[in-house]
């Protein structure tokens, strides 16, 4: 797959990961649709690339089925989903207040887990509608997990959970769509500067990126975006965990 053929849906495309994702894409030459709840922001956004935009909850399925089916209307087909939305709230288990409310445990699975796996599972659905490459491509999805997934900090129960499950969703994933050619990969990355650590003290995003092994800095989203579109074009690469942290181990 070239990145300029791409016709790719990303979701959370309205900020962040996802924005820089969109960006990189576009300015590749790759069609794109956002996939976002941010109506105002991520139409902005849209236009200002020359992208396209559906309002989707991730987590409903209607919303998704048809966020998706307005995005190959729009580009005539789909050869990429790129899973960005997410949330991290902070509690612990069992914190000053009592135990972890239940109902924030199971809306950040709803969201990160449930809703990556909602959006992969339809987009799989076209994506093997398109016709094969030589070697029996058809797309590729990529899911967003985090090093969290492998050593969460405290507070971080329900995140850390959500992204282990993304990162456990590639090979079997991977297995299940092998016979449609549909690749699947997850980037778990490290601590970047998306807009809710922008909103930090500068000096405790010091801090952070003190903790980092070598730079010693965040991470930029648009880093994200080149390994995106480097696994849209490595074909080779499937059903895999790829860690973006600046070799971070978090204690």
């Amino acid at each position: 797959m070239r990145i300029q053929d791409t016709a790719a849906i990303i979701t959370g495309g309205a900020s962040g990961l996802g924005e820089a994702t969109a960006r990189h894409f576009r300015a590749a030459g790759a069609a794109v649709t956002i996939l976002d709840r941010d109506i105002a922001r991520g139409t902005a956004v849209a236009d200002e690339i020359g992208a396209h935009f559906a309002e989707t909850d991730v987590t409903d399925e209607a919303s998704v089925a048809a966020a998706i089916a307005a995005a190959k209307a729009a580009m005539g087909r789909i050869t990429a989903a790129v899973n960005c939305a997410g949330i991290a709230p902070a509690e612990k288990t069992l914190g000053r207040d009592g135990p972890h409310s239940l109902d924030g445990f199971r809306r950040v699975i709803d969201i990160n887990l449930v809703g990556s796996f909602n959006v992969a599972r339809l987009a799989a659905a076209e994506i093997a509608q398109n016709p094969p490459e030589p070697d029996g491509a058809r797309g590729v999805i990529i899911n967003t997990a985090s090093v969290a997934a492998f050593d969460g900090q405290k507070g971080q129960a329900a995140y850390a959970a959500s992204k282990a499950g993304i990162s456990g969703l590639s090979l079997p994933m991977a297995r299940d769509l092998a016979r449609e050619g549909i690749r699947v990969m997850a980037i778990a990355p490290g601590i970047f500067l998306t807009p809710m650590l922008q909103g930090l003290p500068q000096d405790v995003q010091d801090s952070l990126a003190q903790a980092v092994t070598c730079p010693k800095r965040l991470g930029d989203p648009a880093e994200y975006a080149r390994l995106a579109a480097f696994i849209v074009e490595c074909g080779y690469l499937n059903g895999e965990v790829i860690r973006l942290d600046g070799a971070l181990r978090m204690q």
